[in-house]
């Protein structure tokens, strides 16, 4: 069984800074997943730096093909410790996933990764190794599907300290308030959106150290299909269609033409939807044995910057607002972000007229476009995207 790995981040940058001394990096090896946290020592412009480096060099390092091994020593190597606290310039965490359910963590000074399963901790067996004279942990253990595994700064575990709470949160009662927390529906973007959260309830918003949240979900392959355009060739209109209604997962339609396509191949009927909240998002639509029907342009725009403020760490209370109205765009972002692990886009190649005028703002006039930044978006959240031309 073939699972898939879901992989969300949020962080929160200590008060009266501008750049979050933590850094993440998630990048995608053959069939593995490797998700890296590094956090710099203090905060602000140096720990940015310091964390930036740490996570860039050893998710690099990964994908040219170097060992664990081989990273965590180039990182003790490259960046000494602090004369002055002799701690070490950055802590890092590096969780590795791969489809086949193999899991593998290496952590250095940061927090102890958490591991729920069906609502209960499991405290994972750490070998302790040292590298080029400093201590990390391994661990090896295997995943399967629900189970959700998150790794923190420790700007998570002391929040609150002195404030609303004596001696900060603690691991332990992160873990527990995560496992009441999750349930079968949990995404990894809002579970990570939702911790953060509570972290800057308890730092009443004013951060004394800068956290971040990496939440990874094992689900078994959810594809979403996404079909826009009729192809440029009227003739492959039948071979589209019969591809797309072919493939496995979810099927979305973005486009009124591309709809009115789909509806006459398969000889059934789009019914529009009149009850959606946002008078500036054309409404949605039905076709039997299709998931969702969208218009085109202004809601794959709507799509796209919603994506966009998620990816840009703008995921605070008004972004799930917004996700959860009831509009096409909203239903769209939602399933893209939330459910999708795999996209497989199915793009026709007609040139809409009404696309194309000159009148209309530049972001309304080339669909391909707003495909192309979707596509972006989704591969920079760690989606596997896959393109078909017709």
């Amino acid at each position: 069984m073939s699972l898939q790995i879901s992989i969300a981040s949020q962080s929160l940058t200590k008060y009266g800074e501008e750049l979050c001394g933590d850094k993440v990096e998630v990048v995608r090896i053959g069939t593995t997943t490797v998700a890296v946290l590094a956090d710099g020592l203090g905060s602000g412009v140096k720990a940015n730096i310091l964390a930036t480096l740490t996570s860039k060099i050893i998710s690099t390092m990964l994908a040219q093909g170097a060992s664990v091994e081989q990273a965590v020593e180039t990182i003790v190597c490259t960046l000494p410790e602090c004369h002055v606290r002799k701690l070490a310039y950055s802590t890092f965490s590096i969780l590795c996933l791969s489809d086949s359910g193999g899991g593998y963590l290496v952590e250095f000074d940061n927090p102890f990764l958490i591991f729920i399963r069906q609502g209960k901790v499991l405290n994972l067996p750490c070998i302790y190794r040292e590298y080029a004279g400093k201590g990390v942990y391994e661990t090896h253990f295997t995943v399967l599907p629900g189970d959700v595994l998150t790794m923190i700064s420790d700007g998570v575990i002391y929040a609150g300290v002195g404030a609303t709470l004596n001696f900060g949160w603690s691991r332990d009662n992160v873990a527990g308030w995560l496992c009441g927390l999750i349930h079968p529906d949990s995404s990894a973007p809002r579970l990570a959106a939702s911790l953060i959260q509570a972290v800057g309830d308890l730092y009443l918003n004013r951060p004394g150290d800068d956290a971040t949240a990496l939440v990874a979900c094992v689900h078994t392959d959810t594809c979403v299909n996404l079909l826009s355009g009729p192809p440029a060739n009227r003739q492959d209109d039948a071979r589209m269609v019969r591809q797309f209604m072919k493939s496995s997962g979810c099927k979305i339609v973005c486009g009124g033409s591309s709809a009115n396509m789909v509806a006459r191949l398969l000889d059934r009927t789009v019914k529009t939807q009149l009850y959606d909240d946002d008078p500036q998002i054309p409404p949605a639509a039905s076709i039997e044995g299709i998931d969702l029907v969208t218009e085109g342009v202004l809601t794959l725009s709507r799509t796209v910057d919603l994506l966009r403020a998620y990816r840009e760490n703008r995921a605070g209370t008004d972004f799930f607002r917004q996700l959860d109205a009831n509009n096409g765009a909203a239903r769209l972002a939602r399933i893209l972000l939330e459910k999708c692990t795999r996209l497989r886009l199915y793009i026709g190649g007609a040139i809409n007229p009404a696309h194309q005028n000159p009148n209309l703002p530049a972001d309304l006039r080339i669909k391909r476009k707003l495909i192309d930044d979707l596509a972006g978006l989704l591969t920079d959240l760690g989606k596997q995207v896959e393109r078909c031309f017709y």
